[in-house]
């Protein structure tokens, strides 16, 4: 089992002529992923790694049966590539584009309501079920199948802690790269509602950082909800208040997102916190233990 993604996901590519697609794709194919279809305008007919290329996603979806899709598309386009997406009534729609002006993303998500497509992203690293489908970008070869799902507002941290625990002997069910930007699809509540349902994850850790209320609102859920232990972390601590630090999300304003505060409601939810980055997958590893998880969920 995992959440969103895995073996049988067909995956368009949208703006897979580019650059950056192009490298992306051969990663992804190379990985496993079933990539049926990728969309350029004006360039349908051709092919990218053997994949063949459609004008359109609907064109695309009708022709191969994709259900998912992954947009490496320039910024002031990629808004339109989310609604072509959503339009084509995909599953799944993940955007590792960033810098999306802020209004487009209000007009996208206003736009979503209703409809079935689930949006990850914009600005995130993708979602990966490791050793069945990888979509985005992060680099495979670190994480290993298991039992710890992740999700994260941030990239690197997610692969750093992805990182520790495959290196330790613990595999991931699914990593959930939801995005740093302020308007997004997915959030972490959507992603631990997915792992709390999902018969092989058996913990989560859950990494934010400074910025907005995500973080308070999802352990106020946790604790109502969650059946499953939740590790997390907050990147960020060291930020000084009204700075934007990396992500156009991460930023402190009026008292309202700091660290500190996140990690106080966190605690009081249930929620054991990591201190530095470098003890996340430590930090997982003892709360597994405390709940009697620990050999459960080694993979090796």
């Amino acid at each position: 089992m995992s959440v969103f993604v895995n073996k049988d996901t067909k995956v368009v590519v949208q703006g897979i002529t580019g650059g950056t697609a192009k490298f992306h794709t051969k990663q992804m194919l190379e990985y496993g992923t079933n990539i049926v279809a990728g969309v350029t305008p004006k360039k349908g007919g051709s092919e990218v790694e053997g994949v063949p290329v459609f004008n359109t996603v609907k064109e695309a979806v009708e022709e191969t049966g994709a259900n998912a899709s992954v947009i490496y598309v320039p910024a002031p386009f990629a808004a339109d590539a989310i609604l072509e997406a959503v339009d084509a009534e995909l599953d799944l729609a993940i955007c590792i584009t960033e810098h999306i002006p802020v209004m487009d993303m209000v007009k996208v998500k206003r736009y979503m309501e209703g409809k079935k497509t689930r949006l990850v992203g914009p600005n995130c690293p993708g979602v990966i079920t490791p050793e069945e489908c990888k979509i985005g970008i992060m680099p495979g070869y670190i994480h290993k199948k298991g039992h710890i799902g992740v999700v994260s507002r941030s990239g690197t941290l997610t692969y750093e802690a992805v990182h520790q625990l495959s290196e330790a002997g613990y595999g991931q069910s699914t990593a959930v790269g939801i995005g740093g930007d302020p308007v997004n699809g997915t959030d972490f509540i959507d992603s631990l509602k997915a792992f709390n349902e999902d018969s092989e994850t058996e913990a989560v850790i859950m990494i934010g950082e400074i910025g907005g209320t995500a973080e308070e609102e999802a352990a106020e859920w946790v604790k109502a909800n969650m059946k499953k232990p939740v590790v997390g972390f907050i990147g960020g601590a060291t930020a000084p208040p009204g700075k934007r630090m990396g992500h156009a999300g991460a930023i402190i304003s009026g008292g309202k997102g700091t660290a500190d505060e996140k990690i106080r409601v966190m605690n009081e939810c249930g929620i054991q916190v990591a201190e530095t980055p470098a003890v996340m997958g430590e930090t997982m590893i003892r709360v597994l233990e405390e709940n009697g998880l620990k050999e459960k969920c080694k993979t090796h």
